[in-house]
């Protein structure tokens, strides 16, 4: 899967599961934590849909503001742990 195909999953993710259906322009670089797009119920569910779907465990010393500032910053985390 490409970095491109990682990135438009977790967009439409996000914007379904997470936002009640509304993306609200959410993009690649949108402040995930900053925004309040997400918060930690919703940051499990991310992990959770994470491991079923790309089957990625990542672990918890790696779930950090840095790589959920994002979701580039995520996907870098998850291509890192591939």
């Amino acid at each position: 899967m490409t970095r491109e195909e990682m990135l438009a999953e977790l967009k439409d993710f996000v914007g379904r599961e997470l936002l009640d259906g509304r993306d609200a322009g959410l993009n690649e670089r949108t402040p995930l934590l900053e925004w309040g797009v997400i918060d930690s119920l919703s940051i499990a569910e991310l992990l959770s849909f994470t491991s079923e779907r790309f089957q990625i465990d990542v672990p918890q010393d790696e779930v950090s503001p840095e790589n959920l500032e994002d979701l580039d910053a995520y996907v870098g985390l998850l291509l890192r742990l591939v």
